[in-house]
C-alpha cells in the first residue's frame, strides 16, 4: 500500500511503504470459524483467501478476528497517528502477495489477455477513527516477485473519513460503469500509484467491473499492458481508531481471455539436489515445455512453497542443521496455468554452523527505497519443547544501521542481536514468531546470513 496523508497536515516527502508479509507461500487449509491473530505480521487462511494483519508503520495493539466464510473484522485497534503514512492495512486477498500466493485465484494474469475481474465487497464502517476503505491492486512487469513489485498500485477507494486522501495529486474524474470517481495519481520510487476514489463513497460494491478501471488506467497511461495482474486485495489503511472495522464479505474473480492459454506446462522433471550446507539446500531440473512459454517455477518445501525463479535451479536457505526436507517443484504460464508437482526429492542438511541451536531465522526485504529499507525476520522453533525465549544475530555485509525494531528488542549493532520482546519469547515446537526493523543504507543492501539460538 501507498503512503497517504492527512490533509491539511500534509508531509513533504512520503514515507515508504512496509508490508509485513511473509515471504513464502504456504498451502491453504480449510480455515476453522472464530480464529484471531494479534501478530503484526499475522495472516488467517480463508478458503481460497488470506486475511494478513499487515502492521507495519505502528507497533500498536491489533488483533483481527475471523468468523467464517470471507468474513473478519478488526476486534483490537486504537491507533492515533496525526499525519503521514498509515499504521496499518488489515486486508483480505487473492493472488500472490509478495510471494504469499492463494489457491486457486487464477492469477497472474498479463493485463493484455485479461477477459474479466470482478469484485463485490461488504463492510463495517464505525462512525468515528480516520482511515479509508480500499482495494490495494497489484502489477508487476513479470508473472512473479517475492518482493515489492515494480508496475502499478491501483487503489480503489469505496469511501474513508477523518480527512485521509490518496497519495499524489488528483488530476483528473472518470464515470466508469455507472459510478463516479475523482482520479488521483503519483509515482513512487519504482513504481506507479493510480487511486480511484469514489464518490460519494459507500459501505459495499456488488459486481465492481475491476476490468474497466484497469482499462481506465492504462488510458491514462499508468498501467503497461505488458505488466501481470498479481493480486487483488481489499482492506482498511488506518491512522485513528481502527476497531470495528470490518469485512462481511469479499470476493474477486479474475479470468483470462477467451480462446487464450489455457494449457499447463509440463510437470518439471529430473529435479536433483545439487548441493547442501548447514542452513541451505540448492536444486536444479529440467525445463517444462508450454504451449506460449513458461514464465517460472513455484519451489516447495514439505509441502508449502517457500519461492519462486524464472530458472531451472533454486538455493533455499534459514534450514537446520542435520535435517531433512523434502522438495517439488511445479511450472506456471503468464497465464497462470500451473503443472503438477514434480516427483519429490530429499535433502539432509549438514551439521553444525547455519541456524544455530535450537531455531532458524529467515530474512526478507519487504520494502525498500533510495536510502532505506524495511524487513521481516522469520524466528522457527526447530526444537522438541516449547522455548523461553530467544536471539537472533547477524553482522551486516554493508553500512546498513537499524532505526526501528518492532516485536524484538535490539541489543547489538554490528554484529546485530536482537531478543525476543517480553510476548513473543514462547514458541511451540515447529511453531514461528517473527519481528520487523527499518533500517537506512547506501549502495549496495546485500541480505545477511543470520544465526539463531533459543533458551
Amino acid at each position: 500500500m501507498a503512503p497517504r496523508f492527512l490533509r491539511p497536515r500534509a508531509w513533504a516527502a512520503a514515507l515508504a511503504i512496509a508490508f509485513a508479509a511473509a515471504v513464502s507461500a504456504v498451502a491453504l487449509p480449510t480455515a476453522q470459524a472464530a480464529t484471531t491473530t494479534c501478530s503484526g505480521t499475522g495472516t488467517i487462511p480463508a478458503g481460497d483467501y488470506m486475511i494478513q494483519a499487515n502492521e507495519w508503520n505502528s507497533s500498536a495493539p491489533q488483533c483481527l478476528t475471523y468468523t467464517g466464510g470471507t468474513a473478519w473484522t478488526v476486534s483490537t485497534a486504537d491507533f492515533n497517528l496525526s499525519g503521514g503514512a498509515p499504521a496499518t492495512y488489515p486486508s483480505i486477498f487473492k493472488g500472490c502477495h509478495w510471494g504469499l500466493c492463494t489457491g486457486n485465484s487464477g492469477l497472474p494474469i498479463q493485463m493484455s489477455k485479461l477477459s474479466s475481474a470482478v469484485s463485490s465487497w461488504s463492510t463495517t464502517q464505525p462512525s468515528s477513527g480516520a482511515y479509508d476503505v480500499a482495494y490495494d491492486i497489484w502489477f508487476n512487469s513479470t508473472p512473479t516477485t517475492s518482493g515489492q513489485p515494480d508496475g502499478t498500485e491501483v487503489m480503489i477507494w469505496i469511501n474513508s473519513r477523518g480527512g485521509v486522501q490518496p497519495f499524489g495529486s488528483q488530476t483528473g474524474n472518470a464515470n466508469i460503469s455507472g459510478l463516479n470517481w475523482n482520479v488521483w495519481t503519483g509515482q513512487q520510487t519504482s513504481w506507479k500509484i493510480i487511486s480511484y476514489v469514489l464518490n460519494p463513497g459507500a459501505t459495499s460494491v456488488s459486481n465492481l467491473d475491476l476490468k474497466a478501471i484497469f482499462q481506465d488506467a492504462q488510458a491514462r497511461g499508468s498501467i503497461n499492458p505488458s505488466h501481470y495482474l498479481l493480486d487483488v486485495e481489499a482492506g482498511f489503511e488506518i491512522w485513528q481508531g481502527g476497531q470495528g472495522l470490518g469485512t462481511n464479505s469479499f470476493s474477486v474473480t479474475a479470468t483470462a481471455g477467451g480462446g487464450g492459454d489455457t494449457t499447463p506446462p509440463s510437470v518439471p522433471s529430473n529435479l536433483a539436489v545439487t548441493g547442501v550446507t548447514s542452513s541451505s539446500a540448492s536444486l536444479s531440473w529440467s525445463p517444462s515445455s508450454d504451449d506460449v512459454g513458461v514464465a517460472g517455477y513455484r519451489v516447495y518445501r514439505d509441502g508449502s512453497q517457500v519461492g519462486s525463479t524464472a530458472g531451472t535451479s533454486f538455493t533455499d536457505t534459514g534450514l537446520s542443521a542435520s535435517t531433512q526436507y523434502t522438495y517439488k517443484v511445479a511450472a506456471y504460464d503468464a497465464a497462470g496455468n500451473v503443472s503438477g508437482q514434480s516427483s519429490g526429492v530429499t535433502a539432509t542438511t549438514s551439521a553444525g554452523g547455519g541456524g544455530g541451536s535450537g531455531c532458524t531465522a529467515t530474512y526478507a526485504v519487504t520494502n525498500q527505497w533510495d536510502n532505506g529499507f524495511t524487513a521481516n525476520v522469520t524466528v522457527t522453533n526447530r526444537g522438541t519443547a516449547p522455548s523461553n525465549g530467544w536471539k537472533v544475530t547477524w553482522t551486516w555485509g554493508g553500512n546498513q544501521q537499524i532505526s526501528n525494531v518492532w516485536n524484538g528488542v535490539l541489543s547489538g549493532a554490528q554484529p546485530v542481536a536482537v531478543t525476543n520482546a517480553a510476548y513473543n519469547g514462547s514458541i511451540a515446537p515447529g511453531g514461528t514468531t517473527s519481528f520487523g526493523l527499518q533500517a537506512t543504507y547506501s549502495g549496495t543492501n546485500p541480505s545477511p546470513s543470520l544465526s539463531c539460538t533459543t533458551s
